[in-house]
């Protein structure tokens, strides 16, 4: 914990606790994994290309407006935009919602890139190590790298919302290892609707 600290304290990091509770490493079958090791398969994001001005331009409003929102918490304008830019890219090709995501990385690590649980989940999204070795190339500090955090936690979460039928609340407390209780799924909804964009 010491030693965690004083890591924070060098890169000039908040301090305070990572959510990330006691996610259950499962068993998965050989189908499954070789399923989520494809979706994890990373190639960079590529620069958003749209089918019209319309859709180009919500994406920039989008941009706009979520970037202000998280200039207390990342300072630096193109730290902000290449994270913002990423999560848009990752959560739309997981098929997720960019708010949920940005109210899950708001409750696990609080847009913190180097934060570690006491559990050992590391990064953005706290994806804990064992995924590294189940469905990655079993290097788990590869973690803390922005785009493969956010790659590995939205397809964890995707498979969690398959495996729970499509209910986020029951995915959620999977993703946190308190699955059925409503703690955890409580925060990232109230989490979630700090990130929404208001209706045009």
């Amino acid at each position: 914990m010491k030693r965690r600290l004083l890591l924070g304290a060098a890169l000039g990091l908040p301090f305070g606790p990572a959510r990330a509770g006691a996610q259950r490493e499962e068993d998965l079958s050989d189908a499954v994994r070789s399923v989520l090791s494809a979706a994890i398969a990373a190639d960079a994001p590529p620069h958003p290309e749209f089918a019209g001005t319309a859709q180009r331009m919500a994406y920039l409003r989008w941009l706009t407006a979520m970037s202000e929102r998280l200039q207390p918490r990342k300072a630096e304008r193109r730290t902000r935009v290449e994270f913002l830019q990423t999560l848009w890219y990752e959560s739309r090709r997981a098929g997720l919602e960019t708010d949920l995501v940005l109210g899950l990385v708001q409750v696990e690590s609080n847009f913190r890139k180097y934060a570690v649980s006491s559990a050992g989940a590391r990064g953005y999204m706290q994806v804990m190590p064992f995924w590294a070795r189940l469905i990655g190339d079993g290097d788990a500090s590869r973690l803390f790298h922005m785009q493969t955090n956010l790659r590995f936690g939205c397809v964890i979460l995707r498979h969690y919302l398959e495996r729970e039928d499509g209910d986020l609340f029951m995915a959620l407390g999977r993703y946190n290892g308190s699955r059925g209780r409503p703690e955890y799924p409580n925060m990232v909804f109230g989490a979630r609707r700090q990130w929404a964009m208001p209706d045009a």
